[in-house]
């Protein structure tokens, strides 16, 4: 072993020796300093719980007392400190959860999580590339790594607060930014999904207070002030199979294009399955599908009559007839080519993302394939979206969504958090994503005018609609 990786090593341990005294002197005052930041600790409790469900499986690193892993009320969950002393306070109050003391590094711990906590550490770790890779064995491809971290902004006013003893003393090492953290990621094999930011008034005074860090903070601009950044991030892994499909496609009164449906199809995937859900058609569109299915016995073609009303209901019910590892909703009317397809399903499948959502605001459209009043729409709801969900939108309205179906089964079991709100489905699918935590990409594609009957959107109608959920996903995502 060389001379400097032995000096490396001997003042990474002294470090962590430092941290771990310094906290140890600080374990019987920790509860203390929670009793009175009470007001700042519940609004930090509330963003974790947006971010983590109930009855996940949590690891938090520097779990100090163990609050916040309580809070969290994980099915497992498994806390980590430099402190003994803390891990006794933290095994002490909750013996239902596991603590453990101890580097990161040397922890034995045969388990992957849903959830891995990062609240503040990053400030403190010596080598945060090496951290990060070695979080990686406690991680699936479903594996959530939320990382809390202090604004610079915020630096010398936090000083402050350590001297007047109203805020625990810390030992930090490194002020990072978000592209910081977000460029240690990438060189650990993880991926930034999004980021959000929070609290610009950790002082509860009634009121004042609630105005403050409920609606002012997340206002653009002002949020870049704001006291706690978090980035939620994934890591990278290969898919090294194929997987079956399930083209879903609703319909109502498309009786000409049905056929072309499964003739401009390309063949990808272990298996297709077709599902057209017909919505109490006008033009003999249920007899064309009957057609058609017969005429191609050797696809796996399934017909359904729609229950209810609205694309929302034959999205929700389609997917619940399907089979396939892969769920994908193609539009009957073919305004976004079928052959594009397999485009969408190689973005999922190779990991580029885990919501793929068509954008048909890139390339020039074909001659009356959008309105113009549809036009200005979209774009606004493109901007609008984007700084509401946190991550990049261009074209929220696009019909075209594809999804691992095991993704979509957590959508619907987590439905009640926002209800039945959607006659679209179109938001139903995006905002249940963004609750999950899922990589959203933009698939860009050229958007065809339509070559038989007539569009079904009521501009005012359904924009007045759009922006009744607008209100409704501030208050359920946003402004929590």
């Amino acid at each position: 072993m060389c001379a400097c990786k032995i000096w490396d090593d001997i003042k990474f341990g002294k470090k962590m020796t430092i941290l771990t005294e310094h906290y140890d002197r600080l374990a019987h005052k920790r509860d203390d300093y929670r009793a009175k930041n009470k007001y700042y600790y519940s609004l930090l409790n509330k963003q974790y719980r947006y971010f983590v469900p109930e009855g996940k499986k949590v690891l938090e690193i520097g779990c100090a007392t163990g609050d916040l892993l309580s809070t969290l009320k994980p099915s497992l969950g498994v806390g980590v400190d430099l402190s003994p002393a803390m891990v006794k306070i933290a095994k002490d109050k909750y013996p239902h959860l596991q603590f453990l003391t101890g580097d990161i590094f040397d922890l034995k711990i045969n388990e992957t999580f849903d959830f891995i906590i990062l609240s503040g550490v990053l400030g403190e770790v010596e080598d945060i590339q090496n951290f990060l890779i070695s979080l990686r064995r406690f991680c699936n491809p479903d594996t959530r790594i939320v990382i809390e971290y202090y604004s610079y902004f915020w630096q010398y006013l936090l000083k402050i607060a350590e001297k007047l003893h109203l805020k625990i003393p810390q030992k930090m090492q490194n002020w990072l930014t978000a592209q910081d953290i977000t460029n240690f990621l990438t060189l650990s094999n993880f991926e930034s999904i999004k980021q959000e930011r929070s609290i610009i008034f950790p002082v509860g005074i009634w009121g004042l207070s609630y105005i403050l860090n409920r609606y002012i903070a997340k206002l653009p601009i002002i949020n870049a002030l704001t006291l706690n950044h978090f980035i939620v991030a994934r890591p990278l892994f290969k898919n090294e199979k194929e997987f079956s499909v399930t083209i879903l496609v609703p319909c109502r009164n498309e009786r000409g294009n049905i056929e072309q449906v499964i003739t401009r199809t390309p063949s990808f995937g272990a298996h297709q399955e077709f599902i057209y859900v017909e919505g109490w058609s006008k033009d003999g569109t249920y007899e064309e599908i009957e057609r058609v299915k017969a005429k191609y016995p050797s696809k796996d073609i399934k017909v359904f009559k729609q229950p209810g009303k609205g694309k929302g209901d034959a999205v929700r019910f389609g997917f619940s007839k399907a089979q396939g590892d892969v769920l994908m909703i193609l539009d009957a009317d073919l305004t976004v080519a079928p052959e594009e397809m397999p485009k969408f399903y190689h973005a999922l499948v190779d990991n580029k993302g885990e919501f793929i959502n068509g954008c048909r605001l890139i390339y020039p459209m074909e001659k009356e394939a959008m309105r113009f009043l549809n036009l200005i729409a979209n774009k606004f709801f493109g901007i609008f979206f984007s700084w509401l969900l946190g991550q990049k939108f261009k074209d929220t309205l696009c019909g075209t969504k594809v999804l691992f179906r095991r993704h979509y089964n957590q959508i619907v079991a987590n439905r009640s958090y926002f209800g039945d709100f959607d006659p679209f489905g179109d938001f139903d699918l995006i905002f249940g994503a963004i609750k999950l935590n899922l990589k959203v990409i933009e698939l860009p594609i050229r958007y065809k005018s339509r070559q038989y009957g007539t569009t079904q959107i009521q501009r005012f109608r359904h924009g007045l609609l759009l922006l009744r959920m607008c209100w409704f996903a501030m208050k359920k995502i946003k402004f929590i």
